[in-house]
């Protein structure tokens, strides 16, 4: 999801360069949604693992 997150980025730099305005904003935002996903499931699997130890 990381991976997702990094590629929707690039995307949404090389729009805003060739001056894409929306199509940059709307890659940024899917990009950040994404980072948030992933960062509430690595904390979870963080927890779970440590509760299995």
């Amino acid at each position: 999801m990381l991976h997702y997150a990094v590629v929707f980025l690039v995307v949404a730099l090389i729009a805003a360069v060739l001056g894409f305005g929306g199509i940059a904003g709307a890659a940024a935002g899917i990009a950040k949604i994404l980072f948030f996903v992933f960062l509430v499931l690595f904390v979870i699997s963080l927890i779970a693992g440590r509760r299995r130890v």
